[in-house]
């Protein structure tokens, strides 16, 4: 058990086993050894790794529950494997200390995932536009405009992390489980109509893995249903009408506004929901080439989407004495001195931990 947190702690800083061995001045081999189980490190050198890994000496003796599973990423086919190992050890570690918290509540502060009645097989790409809409329905949510989706997502059962894309700029998101849990992983800095984009798209892959019938893309099918779980058929017809000749960029941009999702996007979804032909599709996509507006859109981004419910959950558990300073602080992986100050207001930096 201590070996494999002492490599987990040492992937996600995306250390190799001779990086580690020289700050703590000893051999890869002998770092080896302790993630092998095969040696236990004394005290002081525990004191070491732990602060060369940026953790507690108490995330040593957690036990080790959690895999992730099942993962699918949106990423570039060129990211290094060493940077998927390094976000697969944060999650993991982020997943430990949120089921941690949430087992310290008298009874579950979020509730557990499902969606009822979901088809057996999907035989055509056109119904996964229904599946959207038996979603939003079993979710209440209608067809309007969605304005925060990862409360959404966390409400039902879905965790969902940030990943830093400053260090990590060719990925997006991923979709995992982790003990039959369903987890979604979102880019920190990305538009906001694009992190709402991978979050619905993930979700797809959630509710369509191993439901396709054979020849049907699982990409192209969650992608489908991303753009129809965000606009509903309905809401662009309400808005557009039922068939147009021609369409206004700046109405786009306005429907981008509304309902988060990119003026692409929408474009893409009036034309698989018959209210523009695939030629006036094809000469508005050719307009946006041309004006660089494929690579970026214009006008004012959507807002990025932020999650908060780890931080909720640590004061609503400190508030009712679930947990003391010093548990919050360990939860949060801070020192107790820089929990104190964020606690008193004095500071407001809560992405320490992601």
């Amino acid at each position: 058990m201590l070996g494999k947190r002492i490599r987990r702690a040492r992937k996600a800083l995306g250390l190799s086993l001779r990086d580690l061995g020289e700050q703590i001045a000893l051999s890869h081999a002998a770092v080896k050894k302790y993630e092998d189980n095969e040696v236990t490190p004394s005290s002081d050198i525990l004191i070491k790794l732990a602060k060369v890994l940026h953790v507690k000496a108490e995330y040593f003796f957690r036990p080790e529950r959690f895999t992730l599973e099942n993962i699918h990423y949106r990423k570039h086919a060129d990211i290094p494997q060493r940077h998927l190992e390094e976000i697969t050890a944060k999650i993991v570690d982020q997943v430990e200390r949120r089921v941690e918290l949430e087992s310290l509540f008298p009874s579950a502060p979020v509730q557990s995932f499902s969606i009822k009645n979901l088809p057996k097989i999907v035989n055509h790409i056109d119904e996964v536009q229904k599946l959207a809409d038996q979603v939003r329905n079993q979710w209440r949510l209608g067809s309007d405009p969605i304005p925060d989706l990862i409360d959404i997502f966390e409400e039902r059962g879905i965790k969902v992390f940030a990943i830093d894309n400053e260090q990590y700029p060719k990925i997006d998101g991923l979709y995992a489980e982790v003990n039959g849990m369903p987890v979604i992983v979102v880019g920190d800095q990305r538009p906001g109509d694009r992190q709402r984009f991978t979050l619905a798209h993930e979700l797809g892959h959630l509710l369509l893995d191993n439901r396709l019938a054979d020849g049907l893309d699982i990409e192209s099918c969650c992608n489908r249903f991303a753009g129809a779980f965000l606009l509903p058929k309905q809401s662009l017809i309400n808005v557009l009408g039922e068939h147009r000749n021609s369409i206004e960029p700046r109405e786009l941009s306005l429907l981008k506004q509304e309902f988060g999702i990119s003026m692409t996007s929408i474009l893409h979804r009036a034309e698989e929901t018959g209210i523009i032909s695939h030629n006036l599709y094809c000469h508005v996509r050719a307009e946006f080439n041309e004006r660089g507006w494929s690579k970026k859109e214009p006008g004012q981004q959507y807002p990025k989407e932020v999650t908060h419910i780890f931080d909720q959950m640590i004061f609503h558990a400190l508030a009712e004495e679930y947990i003391g300073e010093s548990k919050a602080a360990e939860l949060m992986n801070m020192s107790l001195e820089s929990f104190r100050s964020l606690r008193a207001m004095e500071s407001q930096d809560v992405a320490h931990y992601q």
